[in-house]
């Protein structure tokens, strides 16, 4: 049992989650801003380690899940009018989960680098549908004039026009998102996920439909990446093709890697990293993306695990020794047994 390093990490993640909570209070505009992005990026990312971390899956197509959210948005709200956001959000994450239906239930009949190449071709298709057509503004992209609102009995609950509001609506779906995800990789769908991502054969002989489990995992990660979206154009007031861009796709990836495919946490970590370099070295440096990809290759070079395996070995696991096995010295024979 790893008691002290429990009590350390809860400690830690609900510190964090009161300085977050707290953050509006003492923060700039900006920087509410900026945290709000963390969070969205941070959540699509979680929402895409379970297909990659959890589920052995790389996939280039999550900016496209990403992008329809947002688009899902714009389309549906009026000129003059702000949108419900109990219509628009279930329908964003119900069009972003459709799409993941679709594309997953023909991907995932391919393997290894076949499965980033067909992933890619499908985003890359909905990025053009987007851009050469004059669906919600083309290449151009539209504006979203007013920003959705949470009418309950004729009074609006979330005033997201205000940044802190709309970054406490944001924490609060990353929250969500974080127990949601826990949830279910400590579930038998879970385990059955992470059994057909070590050894899929042998996952298929104990009975497991691998494709079943890994289309469900593809379809909730699209469906709560098309959420991320939807927040992200409530943000910006703006939507446009390059939502749906394979750079977005890429960017997400380099999050889950830097913040650690095998934690579900890790990959908001991640989004701190990135974003927080990006924002510090645009300030020293005009040459901050070359800086930039040096200081990633560096974060993998040394810690290959990310953000995972840099906090094992801050707070390393401490293992309780029986009595037992204490009373067994190293290199004793036991009987019956074998050296080891």
């Amino acid at each position: 049992m790893n008691v002290n390093r429990d009590i350390v990490l809860r400690l830690v993640l609900l510190a964090l989650l009161v300085a977050a909570a707290a953050l509006p209070w003492f923060a700039s505009t900006y920087h509410v801003q900026l945290a709000t992005k963390v969070l969205l990026l941070g959540t699509v990312a979680m929402a895409l380690n379970l297909v990659v971390g959890f589920g052995g899956l790389v996939s280039m197509c999550h900016g496209a899940f990403y992008g329809i959210g947002g688009y899902a948005l714009a389309l549906m709200t009026p000129q003059y009018a702000p949108a419900s956001l109990w219509l628009t959000l279930p329908a964003a994450m119900i069009a972003a989960g459709v799409a993941a239906i679709a594309i997953g239930a023909l991907s995932l009949r391919t393997r290894g680098v076949y499965f980033i190449m067909v992933t890619l071709a499908f985003g890359e298709m909905l990025f053009y549908l987007f851009h050469d057509t004059k669906i919600a503004g083309g290449s151009d992209g539209t504006f979203i004039n007013l920003r959705p609102e949470a009418v309950l009995f004729g009074v609006n609950l979330l005033d997201l026009e205000k940044p802190r509001v709309l970054f406490w609506v944001t924490l609060g779906f990353a929250v969500a998102t974080i127990a949601l995800l826990e949830m279910l990789v400590r579930s038998p769908f879970g385990c059955a996920l992470a059994a057909a991502r070590d050894n899929e054969r042998r996952a298929r002989s104990l009975g497991f439909s691998i494709y079943r489990l890994r289309l469900m995992a593809f379809t909730l990660s699209g469906a709560i990446s098309g959420l991320g979206g939807y927040f992200a154009a409530t943000q910006f007031g703006y939507v446009a093709p390059q939502f749906l861009g394979w750079h977005i796709s890429a960017t997400l990836l380099v999050i889950v890697v830097i913040g650690g495919m095998r934690s579900v946490t890790g990959p908001l970590l991640g989004a701190i990293v990135i974003i927080g370099l990006e924002e510090w070295l645009q300030i020293w440096t005009e040459y901050w993306k070359l800086a930039m990809g040096l200081i990633i290759i560096a974060l993998v070079l040394t810690v290959p695990g990310g953000a995972r395996d840099l906090l094992d070995r801050l707070v390393p696991e401490r293992r309780e020794t029986s009595k037992d096995d204490a009373a067994i010295a190293p290199g004793t024979k036991v009987a019956g047994g074998r050296d080891g």
